[in-house]
């Protein structure tokens, strides 16, 4: 039996009667289970997963979809969390007997339908990424919902790649995609100084940061700066609510960076800067071998070597 995950993001987590109906929406259809359901409100977002058959899966995410360009108004909406849409993203993950291919396609027609359907401009990313410039969802997501709707319509490299070429006036627009499984973590630290979280963050994440020079013109230059870990997105964000800095991440491929790896670093850095690591938590789901990976490389540290772990 063909089975895929699917992780929607909504921009939506202070209003627990809004995600439950979001949520009940796609857990309506036949044959798709409900695997978890996560509200933050400092990021004032959710993530659900569900799993099942793909056409399935498929027809709840889209009323998802639909339910939350009923309930959620951008306009309106404030979060630490950068959004574009109501339904922020939606992505396909293979589980069982389905190919990338297969869930790339599928996220096509979702995206023809979100479009066609309830006027949404839909872009494709991660492996479904008509562009190579819409591979990464935070190149996409740039300038965010007030940002989009200036530019979609009017700039070129903003053209939807399915639905309308103007974005929703509530609902915004929305990423679908297929992709591995990504291991969302976040690291919080014990101070409000965001500053602590936003410098470790971009010393890890693989796109790293700019700084600028002088030339002996006068003149000033950029100079890219690449991150410590591959197949890391990172960025910090207050916790107002908590008193909490967050150093937010998404390990795309945790065979690359293992959230061991990570952890010791952001570890190393936030002893450094003179604080310390209050709590760290998983969003939505993990596969159970990137917990593996994460217990082989403490071994590693630990002088144990991995042939030895059975």
């Amino acid at each position: 039996m063909k089975i895929v995950e699917c992780v929607p993001n909504f921009s939506e987590g202070r209003r627990p009667e809004v995600v439950d109906a979001i949520v009940a929406a796609g857990t309506a259809v036949p044959g798709v289970t409900l695997l978890g359901k996560e509200a933050d409100r400092d990021h004032n977002r959710a993530v659900v997963t569900i799993v099942g058959a793909p056409e399935a899966v498929s027809e709840a995410a889209f009323r998802m979809t639909a339910e939350a360009r009923k309930r959620i108004d951008l306009t309106s909406h404030q979060g630490a969390h950068p959004r574009m849409g109501a339904t922020d993203v939606i992505p396909f993950i293979p589980i069982k007997d389905v190919t990338m291919e297969e869930c790339v396609e599928l996220a096509k027609r979702l995206g023809e339908r979100i479009g066609r359907e309830l006027g949404i401009p839909v872009f494709y990313y991660a492996e479904a990424a008509a562009r190579p410039e819409r591979v990464r969802l935070p190149d996409i997501r740039a300038g965010e919902f007030e940002g989009l709707r200036e530019r979609i319509g009017k700039d070129e490299t903003r053209t939807p790649d399915a639905g309308p070429h103007a974005i929703h006036p509530t609902a915004g627009c929305t990423a679908v995609g297929a992709r591995f499984f990504l291991v969302a973590y976040n690291v919080n630290l014990a101070t409000k100084d965001v500053n602590v979280a936003k410098d470790i963050a971009k010393h890890i994440r693989e796109s790293g940061y700019k700084i600028v020079k002088k030339l002996p013109d006068g003149t000033q230059t950029e100079e890219k700066v690449k991150g410590l870990f591959a197949k890391l997105q990172a960025n910090g964000f207050e916790l107002a609510e908590r008193g909490l800095s967050q150093v937010s991440m998404n390990l795309l491929d945790y065979r690359t960076t293992s959230i061991e790896a990570v952890y010791a670093e952001i570890e190393r850095r936030a002893k450094a800067a003179g604080v310390e690591i209050a709590e760290s938590e998983l969003v939505g789901l993990v596969p159970r071998d990137a917990l593996i990976s994460s217990v082989v490389e403490r071994t590693k540290l630990a002088g144990f070597k991995s042939e030895q772990v059975v």
